[in-house]
């Protein structure tokens, strides 16, 4: 352990994005030692970061919130919490306020009231904020260092973390009173943007120590994109018309409910989108608010909104899903003590029930659920600290295998994208598609555990994991999906087309080797 670098912390929080930075400020101001590392640049790393995003902000009005929260309810299939909601719009409320102020965010400004604008966001420079306020808080950030594994005391608690710090070719270990997950979702490496360090690694290591999932039938959300690009802004899309390649119009299709439609004509022959029904003024708020998503239209010499362009559709899971870790209680602590999950790591399914797009819901949930968990972990964290030397390290696939055939990560990485990326798989979803599909992630998770090594390999290491990561997270996806016998929310079956009210609940899982699976009244 000589060549190791080590250091120890009240609260180490895993991640870079918003739910990270609000956790490690909310630890902070509860008096916590704060420690975050990230898999990439804090304030640049993550799907927030390049773009901008709506955030779901009420004021505190009755009405309005009511509104606010009977908005998706259905569309979730009725699986959200009136309790949790009213939670978020409140702490969203408040984070707000707190940015603008203590954050130093520039809002813009209602030129006929000279209110701030609290809707939305840019990314690039909220997250540029962010990073700006935890340093001033105190946080240590450590960049390019992805965590690899979880390490545990003798009692299975949760202690901290080990991983590699890329920039610096050296292994790293910390020890910490609580760990906070805030790793984001999983998009199998699908190419949207931001997505890149959006593997999966988080669930991987908390299913490692034992904790549960909830919703994870809810995480196969695809977004349409221009075809060859990265900018998943599907909201923009609802003002678009689509065609079949014959120039005719593709009846059905739509951003939110017709995407199902699109994805099926692209089986068989290209689709093409304009932006024809946004008026002038649409039209130059679409332009202000997503300066990125016109960027690849301008460089092509492409006017969206009076030409066609073609379309395509892009995976991006956990990211836009709702299923991920179990929350037990409100400061979003999970079924393994010191361990807390806030963000795209947790399950949304709380204030989403089993539908969310990108943005608004999204936002709110990771500011709101962040600052749950730093809060719930710094209080965790402050009874004690372990001791370092009795902690074990909880990673085996890509890191520790158990004897077999060699694999390396680029094979198993591949192997499991054929099954998780097509969307006949993972979007228009059939029983006899899924079943399939979820032998050959069986396999491929079991030549991994077996011969997929990375731990010798520095950053071999962290693409190891990536690879086991999103087989991981795949086989929890889809155990989860065969254990819906229904259509609800995003998890369409074409064999069980219908709502069935006797599944209103929700589908609990777990497991490495053996996934199980569970259910869960409904609030």
């Amino acid at each position: 352990m000589s060549d190791v670098w080590q250091t120890e912390a009240d609260v180490l929080v895993l991640g870079g994005g918003p739910a990270a930075a609000w956790a490690a400020l909310h630890a902070r101001a509860a008096g916590a030692e704060v420690v975050l590392v990230d898999k990439g640049y804090c304030g640049t790393s993550g799907a927030t970061a390049p773009s901008g995003t709506g955030v779901w902000y009420v004021a505190p009005e009755a009405e309005a919130r009511a509104k606010a929260k009977a908005s998706r309810e259905a569309l979730g299939g009725h699986l959200a919490d009136h309790r949790w909601m009213d939670r978020v719009l409140e702490q969203t409320y408040a984070n707000m306020e707190r940015l603008a102020v203590e954050g130093r965010y520039p809002f813009p400004v209602d030129p006929v009231t000279g209110a701030q604008l609290r809707t939305g966001v840019q990314g690039p420079e909220y997250m540029r904020r962010m990073r700006a306020w935890i340093r001033r808080a105190g946080v240590r950030i450590l960049d390019h260092s992805p965590a690899l594994e979880l390490l545990v005391d003798a009692d299975g608690v949760v202690r901290g973390a080990a991983g590699f710090q890329r920039q610096l070719g050296r292994e790293y270990r910390i020890a910490a009173g609580a760990v906070v997950l805030a790793t984001g979702g999983c998009a199998f490496l699908s190419g949207a943007l931001g997505t890149n360090v959006n593997t999966g690694d988080g669930a991987l290591m908390a299913a490692e120590v034992g904790a549960r999932f909830s919703g994870m039938e809810f995480s196969n959300a695809y977004a349409i994109v221009a075809k060859g690009s990265t900018i998943t802004k599907t909201a923009y899309y609802g003002y678009a018309t689509f065609f079949r390649q014959d120039g005719s119009v593709l009846e059905g299709a739509g951003s939110q409910r017709g995407r199902s439609v699109i994805a099926r004509a692209l089986l068989s022959e290209r689709v093409f989108a304009q932006l024809d029904r946004a008026d002038a003024a649409v039209r130059e708020r679409m332009r202000l608010g997503q300066p990125n998503f016109f960027l690849q239209f301008d460089r092509r010499g492409i006017d969206p909104f009076r030409e066609r362009f073609e379309v395509d559709m892009l995976a991006e899971g956990t990211v836009r899903g709702t299923g991920g870790i179990d929350v037990l209680d409100d400061d979003c602590s999970t079924s393994v003590p010191g361990l807390f999950a806030a963000g795209d790591a947790a399950t949304r399914e709380r204030i989403c029930g089993g539908f969310t797009g990108g943005g608004s819901h999204n936002s709110a949930w990771a500011m709101s659920s962040g600052s749950w968990a730093g809060a719930g972990a710094a209080r965790f964290a402050l009874r004690g600290r372990p001791e370092a030397a009795g902690l074990r390290g909880t990673g085996r696939a890509g890191l520790r295998p158990s004897g077999g055939a060699a694999v390396d990560a680029e094979s198993v990485l591949e192997a499991a994208r054929a099954e998780l990326i097509p969307f006949e798989k993972n979007f228009l979803r059939h029983g006899d598609r899924v079943r399939p599909a979820l032998a050959a992630l069986d396999g491929v998770w079991g030549s991994a555990v077996a011969g997929l090594d990375g731990a010798a390999a520095g950053d071999g290491g962290v693409r190891a994991r990536q690879a086991a990561a999103i087989t991981a997270v795949g086989r929890l996806m889809y155990t989860s999906t065969l254990a819906r016998t229904e259509t609800r929310g995003m998890s369409k079956r074409a064999d069980h087309p219908e709502l069935d009210p006797a599944q209103r609940h929700h589908v609990l899982c777990g497991g490495v080797d053996a996934v199980w699976t569970g259910t869960a009244v409904a609030s």
